[in-house]
């Protein structure tokens, strides 16, 4: 459609967008979309070979401009190594936790940016991120790990989007693999009986105790302190945590620092040190890893958290028996104490090591196995107690208010996801309904 002559003796108002044949043989454009750092108008240059492909050029700038989307000045320079690099760096640090961003950077430097990383920002397509998913489960890797980079692709992408460094999302409307979830089978009435018995004729035994009756955490539970304990109200409260950390070098040049245990060759075919997944690729030239060496590491090893949300800081009415276990292990605990004597480290932990230092999770998990077996109990997660700790609130009929409070759930959709229909549940499901129907003989 013909643009219409401006009325002779007028000009353009400030600001406005222009269009004209230039000297060079092409058309262009020119729209302010702004206003820069330093006051000046923000004024962006189009150019075409024709004059309808500059209209159209022109048009997509002002709607731009009009959403507020417009790309901010010198945003171009952004490839998605660089972003990615300096959000995981320097922007998800700031509010996110800890095992959160290391997972975030797992995704980051292991797979987005050997994938993806020499594209410019505003040039990734959806498209990009789905050839990425689909060469990393042909590779080996799981669904989930590729969903894992998914959810972190979007949320990097998403703070771009926020900051006008691009002015659209591609992430959110790449698919994701489908992840199947494996189905929990929480344990049953007689199964938990089994394990309480075995768990209580082990040392720190009624820290499983714990986890199968209230739904503690494996971090919560390892990081219970006896001062946390209202021996009035026989309540616990559960506010802190504990997590094992990577450790940090603290020299100045860690590539040297760690140089005596980088890989430098790749595994052989017949490796079998790699088993249970696959062999690691040798260690890049600039490798700053292998800081658990370091004779100045520092940020590592067992470190007390707060939990990990707020529903999560919560308290525990402690059943009778179940308070009367935990006095027996005091009491217990104090005994090793004053055979550990100078040896003894003390830090207040309710369940610890023979010289007071708290339990290790992998050993805690350890234990867990041990205990399975020793019980004569299916193979199971330790976090398949929480699931039957749940279960079994909903077979009492605990309101799903409460449930929520004592399990420390933000949402009530947890409840699906670990409050389980068990084998017991539907018998007493079809005895109800038999009563209502026929009636009780």
């Amino acid at each position: 459609m013909p643009r219409k002559p401006r009325p002779e003796g007028t000009r353009r108002p400030n600001g406005a967008s222009s269009i004209y044949f230039g000297k060079d043989g092409k058309w262009h454009g020119r729209v302010t979309v702004g206003v820069k750092d330093d006051g000046k108008p923000d004024r962006r240059h189009v150019e075409r070979k024709t004059e309808a492909e500059v209209i159209e050029a022109v048009r997509e700038l002002e709607k731009l401009r009009d959403s507020g989307k417009v790309q901010k000045p010198g945003q171009n320079k952004w490839t998605v190594e660089k972003w990615l690099t300096h959000w995981v760096e320097n922007i998800a640090p700031l509010t996110g936790r800890y095992k959160t961003v290391v997972g975030y950077r797992t995704a980051v430097y292991r797979h987005l940016i050997p994938g993806l990383g020499s594209h410019r920002m505003k040039r990734v397509e959806p498209d990009h991120f789905e050839k990425l998913y689909t060469k990393m489960i042909a590779a080996g890797a799981k669904p989930a790990t590729a969903h894992q980079v998914h959810r972190t692709a979007r949320t990097a992408f998403g703070v771009a989007e926020d900051r006008g460094i691009i002015t659209r999302n591609p992430v959110s409307k790449a698919k994701a693999p489908r992840v199947e979830e494996d189905e929990v089978e929480p344990y049953e009435a007689d199964e938990i009986g089994k394990l309480l018995a075995a768990a209580l004729s082990r040392r720190n035994g009624v820290r499983f105790v714990l986890a199968l009756v209230l739904g503690t955490r494996q971090g919560e539970t390892i990081g219970f302190k006896w001062e946390r304990l209202d021996r009035k109200k026989r309540k616990l409260r559960a506010s802190k945590q504990l997590q094992r950390q990577t450790w940090k070098h603290g020299c100045d040049d860690p590539n040297t620092c760690g140089a005596k245990y980088h890989k430098v060759n790749p595994c052989k075919e017949s490796c079998k040190r790699h088993k249970r997944k696959p062999c690691p690729p040798p260690c890049p030239p600039d490798c700053t890893s292998h800081a658990r060496w370091c004779p100045q590491r520092h940020g590592g090893g067992l470190v007390e958290v707060d939990v990990k949300s707020k529903a999560g800081r919560r308290g525990f009415v402690l059943p009778d028996r179940l308070y009367d276990l935990l006095m027996a292990h005091e009491e217990q605990q104090a005994k090793e104490r004053e055979h550990a004597g100078t040896e003894w480290h003390e830090g207040g932990w309710m369940f610890a090591q023979p010289n007071g230092n708290p339990i290790d999770p992998r050993r805690d998990l350890d234990e867990w196995k041990e205990l399975l077996r020793e019980a004569g109990v299916r193979e199971g997660r330790l976090h398949d107690a929480r699931h039957t700790a749940a279960t079994v609130l909903l077979l009492l009929g605990v309101p799903e208010r409460a449930v929520m409070e004592l399990m420390g759930w933000s949402n009530s959709s947890q409840a699906k996801r670990y409050q389980h229909v068990t084998a017991s549940l539907r018998t007493d499901i079809a005895d109800q309904l038999n009563g209502f129907f026929w009636g009780t003989n």
